[in-house]
């Protein structure tokens, strides 16, 4: 059963509270998406660990209820 980009953003929102998060449905199927996190949890992380952050917030879904996804992280610009 694929995963809603509503459920995906659930999930992202739990694990990373303080993130912007913008999903896109790349093939309309609900198992094709892009996500877009911006969050203080990747501050100073190299983005192959930024990643894996990712993957481990959702549990295992990703290549199961979710077939692919595309991932563009990033952290916030410092303040000041």
């Amino acid at each position: 059963m694929p995963m809603t980009a509503a459920a995906l953003e659930a999930e992202l929102r739990a694990a990373f509270p303080d993130a912007e998060i913008a999903i896109d449905d790349l093939a309309g199927d609900g198992d094709h998406y892009k996500a877009r996190i911006s969050s203080t949890a990747f501050s100073g992380l190299p983005r192959v660990r930024q990643h894996q952050l990712v993957y481990a917030a959702l549990k295992g879904k990703v290549g199961g209820e979710l077939h692919a996804l595309a991932l563009e992280t990033s952290a916030p610009p410092p303040k000041g």
